[in-house]
């Protein structure tokens, strides 16, 4: 039995990873095909072309790279169509997944077709919900609140498998005495500025900058910066301006192992907060986009918050600091309390334990996400016979 799956970007690899090995385990026989990078590669998937390929961010990148997008759409979509795998698992990248869907199921109706990772229509464009119905069988979400949502927009089947994070927290979380080490001196602030290259252009000397004056008003930091390979060229050149020098680290058990014992963070909005908000890291969120994606912005988004942690708590404890707020002073004002064991610190804290109980589920997601996938192919092999 083939499964055909495709990822976009890192987060979605390291999603199909994890899937494609739940699936394995519960069926030894499966195999794999599609698009993805090196987590899904050592997993056992030849990728049909570069996930690279898929990586684009925002609206001036999408139109750069239309012409590229739309031959991938053709191919990945052809593929589907000539192999007739059993079923087609579709990660992240909504616009992309979209395209594919439409063009499998006016070809190969019988393919059924999960998307991996519901798009955020809670966020915006809610329409999108309804207009899945006819290509996608069903939706797997990564917020306990996100099937109510699409139930109520008139979108696929929907169902919270949770959030990918919830199988690090073990490395997120560690023991009690490498924990110990957020207590002593110097303390470690964690640096997280984005995985696009977009976000490091907009971010990298305001966080640089906000690092040097926290330092000079409370004393000697230990700063760390989580990176990708991809990017860490880009990093290096954009920190080695930095009057405060950062360790700089690729591998991700470096990240989790600086989250363990990090004092304070400051990130760029987006799945880091939510990392730190579960590895229990008071931090402060930031971001920065070009002035007519921010009017956009403005017009489109439905939610009053933009943090993660903020969203599932319904509670504005980690503060948000965007566009004209984003700035070295504001960063700095916000940040120092937190190196402090006072009031600003102990609330984020507090509300950071709560999460566990909103994201919690009965096994882990990625098993509950390759259950979902095989209960559905139960149901239409039995349609077929």
């Amino acid at each position: 039995m083939e499964i055909y799956l495709v990822a976009a970007e890192a987060s979605g690899d390291k999603l199909g990873a994890s899937l494609m090995a739940a699936l394995r385990k519960k069926d030894p026989s499966i195999t794999f095909s599609g698009v993805g990078g090196d987590a899904m590669q050592a997993r056992g998937l030849a990728s049909q072309y570069p996930m690279s390929d898929l990586a684009v961010f925002g609206f001036a990148d999408v139109i750069k790279s239309f012409s590229r997008l739309k031959r991938r759409i053709n191919e990945t979509a052809d593929a589907i169509v000539s192999r007739r795998p059993a079923a087609v698992v579709l990660i992240d990248s909504f616009g992309f997944s979209f395209q594919v869907a439409k063009r499998v199921r006016a070809r190969a109706p019988e393919i059924p077709i999960i998307k991996y990772v519901a798009p955020q229509v809670w966020v915006w464009r809610q329409g999108r919900a309804k207009a899945m119905r006819p290509y996608f069988d069903h939706t797997l979400a990564l917020f306990p609140f996100e099937p109510e949502v699409h139930r109520t927009l008139d979108g696929p089947p929907c169902t919270y498998v949770g959030h990918p994070l919830l199988e690090d927290l073990p490395q997120l979380r560690g023991g009690a005495e490498e924990r110990g080490r957020r207590e002593q001196k110097p303390p470690v602030l964690l640096v997280m500025p984005g995985s696009r290259r977009s976000e490091l252009h907009s971010l990298m000397d305001t966080f640089g900058s906000a690092v040097a004056l926290l330092s000079e008003q409370h004393g000697p930091l230990e700063v760390v910066l989580p990176t990708l390979p991809h990017i860490q060229a880009q990093v290096r050149e954009a920190a080695s301006a930095w009057r405060v020098q950062p360790k700089i680290v690729i591998e991700e058990a470096d990240k989790f192992a600086a989250m363990r014992k990090a004092r304070v963070a400051i990130a760029a909005s987006g799945t880091a907060t939510l990392e730190l908000a579960l590895a229990h890291v008071p931090h402060v969120g930031a971001y920065r986009v070009r002035w007519w994606e921010a009017a956009i912005a403005r017009f489109m988004v439905k939610v009053k918050m933009a943090l993660l942690p903020n969203i599932l708590l319904n509670e504005r404890v980690v503060p948000e600091l965007l566009q004209e707020n984003c700035t070295v002073e504001r960063i700095v004002a916000t940040a120092a309390p937190l190196l402090e064991s006072g009031t600003a610190r102990r609330q984020q804290l507090e509300a950071f334990e709560r999460l566990d109980s909103i994201l919690a589920t009965p096994e882990p997601p990625s098993d509950r996400a390759a259950a979902i996938v095989l209960e559905l192919l139960t149901k239409y092999n039995a349609k077929l016979s």
